[in-house]
């Protein structure tokens, strides 16, 4: 029988580890492989990638090669969050241990989507606005499960709020969409007139002369006068229209003031085959664009009739202001972004498109030069006018302010109407009923050539 030895280390006794040591090194092994390494935490990457990609948009937006349009600013943002996710990529996989490949699909969606606005804008945004809502929820859906990869509490706090606020972008911008065509679908009373690169609506009821015609307040329609118009329609020959934006109206690309909106209401009436003479009615700012386009073509302006009108500026400076058509306009960048806001389905929490926010805040950004423009008016000679004021919510200064414009005419009126506030005035069926007397009884001084009505 042959028997072997096995020839043992003496010392093993004094190098064997502990059953302490191994459990150590099991778990600094485990912890090596759960942390990142020393090259940086994740969570920084996901905050500066997406404030990074951020704070690149917004400079895309103030960057004057970038046209001042809602699709080339929308485009210009899209681009700057592109970035952000690809940055979360390449940063993720060069600098740490989590990386994040699947932030390049994002990346490459929003990037795709910017590129194609900012090189064509509104040329694909209608095409865009039906294909990208459903495309963005399905990638929010994939992404759902791709965050998962990522070991840091900027998941929870960065990460899924992103992500839910891309799945309300998507809803928001699919209901849009929606109720848009819907809105394509109603009947239009009236129609359509080009007036020189966009089409006005214009809707005119009744007959007689002379023709009134009635100019909304601020961020008014021509349905915001649903009590005065078909009341004036039973006596004379009443238009209504809607200012580039609103209602049936398409946007203008030309700088909207009180100058240009005069131009292209005249511009539409003779189109229209409306011919004057004309009893101008505005509400509050329709009361600007009323006194600028009786300055402009007085001998089609019969009479005028002024609703608690906004209070106009100076002649001189209207005279001597130097236009800013082609220079940098800050405020117009902010209002197209802001509309763009309205694409997401915001717009109709304030009952409003797109295209009318817009105007709407065009229309205050240029509330100085409109109320300059309207000034141009310094003598109505003795042509009827009727003043409206509102006698609830009114101070002493609009008094007397309201009490000034009934002396541009030696053959004026100025009625206060006493329980009605400034809106009342055309939205309240009793206070609209004042106005549209007041409306009627011009007329019938512009008729009988005496004195208007007291």
């Amino acid at each position: 029988m042959r028997v072997s030895f096995r020839r043992r280390n003496p010392f093993r006794f004094l190098f064997a580890p502990t059953e302490r040591e191994q459990y150590l090194d099991r778990h600094i092994l485990r912890e090596h492989r759960r942390r990142p390494g020393p090259t940086g935490r994740i969570g920084w990457f996901v905050a500066g990638s997406f404030g990074t990609g951020l704070l690149v948009g917004l400079l895309l937006v103030a960057a004057p090669f970038i046209p001042a349009e809602e699709g080339e600013l929308t485009g210009a943002i899209l681009c700057g969050f592109a970035l952000g996710w690809a940055m979360l990529a390449l940063l993720s996989v060069r600098f740490s241990d989590q990386p994040q490949r699947w932030a390049a699909v994002p990346a490459l969606f929003m990037g795709l989507g910017g590129l194609l606005l900012v090189g064509f804008g509104s040329g694909v945004q209608g095409v865009l606005s039906w294909v990208w809502p459903p495309a963005l929820l399905a990638l929010v859906v994939w992404m759902l499960v791709r965050p998962q990869q990522l070991r840091s509490r900027s998941r929870r706090w960065l990460l899924y709020p992103v992500i839910a606020m891309m799945a309300l972008a998507a809803v928001g911008g699919g209901y849009e969409t929606a109720r848009a065509a819907l809105d394509e679908d109603l009947p239009m009373p009236g129609r359509l007139i080009d007036v020189g690169g966009h089409s006005l609506h214009l809707n005119c009821r009744g007959s007689g002369s002379p023709t009134v015609i009635l100019e909304p307040a601020a961020g008014g329609m021509s349905s915001d006068l649903v009590w005065i118009t078909p009341a004036v329609a039973r006596h004379t020959r009443v238009c209504v229209y809607d200012r580039a934006g609103r209602g049936w109206s398409e946007p203008a690309d030309s700088r909207q003031d009180g100058a240009q909106i005069a131009t292209d209401l005249h511009t539409l009436l003779q189109r229209g085959d409306v011919p004057g003479p004309y009893v101008m009615a505005g509400h509050s700012f329709g009361g600007l664009y009323v006194l600028t386009f009786a300055a402009r073509y007085p001998d089609e302006v019969a009479g005028m009739v002024l609703v608690d009108s906004t209070e106009p500026g100076s002649a001189a400076k209207a005279a001597t202001s130097p236009g800013n058509e082609g220079s940098y306009d800050i405020m117009g960048r902010v209002s197209a972004l802001l509309s763009s806001s309205a694409r997401l389905g915001l717009g109709r929490l304030l009952g409003v498109t797109p295209s009318h926010l817009q105007s709407t805040l065009s229309e205050y950004i240029q509330a100085s030069a409109s109320k300059n423009h309207a000034a141009s008016l310094g003598d109505f000679a003795d042509k009827p006018l009727g003043v409206l004021t509102a006698g609830s919510g009114s101070n002493a200064a609009w008094f007397a302010f309201q009490k000034d414009l009934a002396g541009l005419s030696t053959n004026s009126v100025h009625r206060v109407i006493d329980s009605a506030t400034h809106a009342e005035l055309v939205s309240d069926e009793d206070a609209a009923a004042a106005t549209s007397q007041a409306i009627l009884d011009v007329v019938s001084s512009v008729r009988s050539g005496g004195p208007v009505g007291r």
